[in-house]
């Protein structure tokens, strides 16, 4: 069924003020022309006839106003009145026009049955008009059906192109309602990612810190037991606690602006892997069907606990990333330890994405997010990208120490 434009629709004023404008533009016309006919018109007819003449004429022409929102009901009136018209012997040459004017708005604005009863009103009306006594000429019976026709035929595809639009129109305001909802929805999954990740991050920098107070509370009772006997052993417990504290400092600047929940478990008093356990991390990822190389450049040295741990997730997440996305593959693991910095670096040679969006940045993966974090933690730098030998790259690069801390 087609739609009615005008059935379930508040009409703009504009289109009110052209109907009603023309409406009234074809009564005066019409009306014109009627008097102009009469005129010349013989034998004159009486004032009664005359009066309802100029009444139907007036009802033929000035229910247009109204021809998009009733079509059917115009119609029906403009057909009544042509044929009452003709009924009581006047001209109907004047109400052509408006015919014409209604059944094209009846095509145009109606549902597809009044459309194709009032085409065959119309049609059945115009030749009763020229059935009338000394009336009738095959010809004109002809044109006059053909122009109807015509005229509902143009109706009728300015319809179907209203209702084809409308369509699309509808089509796309719900497309971009859910591209809206769907952003939203990709704006929150992401900053919930973000939160929950920086949530783990305070989890395990809260570890870091504990286990420096471990170890400051086990040396600061080392050095109160041996202070009076044994002095060298109290100032290397002296030391200690000084180096862990330091550290254990440095962590705690890194906590700022990270919040974490009270309902969160607390973390227990078991050092945090780092770089050393990477063996053990390489031979889980080789149980899962992963061959690793690593490759170990310049000297290790004892890092921070913040960065050790760190350097650990990004090759943990990393290698992860591999064995869920590259499909079979082989991946290198490659440590560099400088003065100022340390530098993980996994590639592989998969076909995974990893995570990344289809325009080659950063995606919005848990995993990745986490990398982000971490890297931005430190002020270091991540990158994640296609390898130009084939597979992808994730490289870090963790400052040892941080400018203006």
């Amino acid at each position: 069924m087609k739609e009615r434009a005008s059935g379930s629709h508040r009409l703009p004023a504009s289109t009110w003020l052209f109907d009603g404008g023309l409406a009234l533009v074809a009564a005066i016309v019409s009306t014109l022309v009627f008097a102009e006919l009469l005129d010349v018109a013989q034998p004159a007819l009486p004032r009664g006839t005359l009066a309802l003449g100029y009444v139907l004429v007036l009802l033929h022409t000035l229910p247009l106003a109204a021809r998009r929102r009733f079509p059917g009901a115009v119609l029906a009136l403009s057909v009544g009145s042509g044929l009452a018209v003709a009924a009581i012997g006047l001209p109907p040459v004047v109400l052509g026009v408006a015919i014409l004017v209604a059944v094209y708005s009846v095509a145009a604005y109606g549902d597809r049955w009044v459309s194709l009863a009032g085409l065959a009103a119309a049609e059945l009306g115009s030749a009763a008009v020229q059935l009338t006594p000394g009336g009738f000429q095959a010809p004109t019976v002809v044109s006059n059906a053909l122009v109807i026709a015509a005229a509902w035929l143009l109706g009728h595809f300015v319809g179907v192109r209203r209702a084809y639009t409308a369509r699309l129109e509808e089509r796309t305001a719900e497309l971009e309602e859910r591209t809206a909802q769907l952003d939203q929805a990709r704006e929150e999954l992401t900053r919930r990612a973000v939160t929950e990740e920086r949530l783990r991050l305070a989890r395990e920098l809260h570890d870091v810190v504990a286990h420096a107070m471990s170890v400051i509370a086990v040396q600061s009772g080392v050095g109160a037991h041996v202070a009076d006997t044994q002095p060298e052993e109290a100032a290397k417990a002296l030391a200690a606690i000084e180096a862990t504290s330091r550290a254990a400092l440095t962590e705690l600047r890194r906590l700022l602006g990270v919040l974490r929940q009270d309902s969160e478990p607390r973390g227990d008093l078991a050092p945090v892997p780092g770089l050393a356990d990477l063996d053990s991390l390489l031979a889980e990822v080789a149980k899962a069907g992963l061959a690793v190389r690593l490759r170990v450049e310049g000297a290790p040295s004892q890092l921070p606990a913040g960065v050790d741990l760190s350097a650990y997730r990004i090759v943990q997440e990393a290698l992860t990333n591999v064995v869920k996305h590259a499909g079979p593959a082989r991946a290198q693991v490659r440590i560099r330890y400088r003065d100022q910095d340390v530098t993980v670096e996994v590639t592989d040679d998969g076909r995974g994405v990893m995570g990344l969006a289809g325009d080659g940045r950063l995606g919005t993966g848990h995993g990745l997010i986490g990398m982000r974090e971490r890297v931005a933690a430190f002020g270091g730098d991540l990158e994640v990208g296609p390898h130009p030998g084939g597979g992808y790259r994730v490289a870090a690069r963790l400052p040892l120490a941080v400018e203006g801390r």
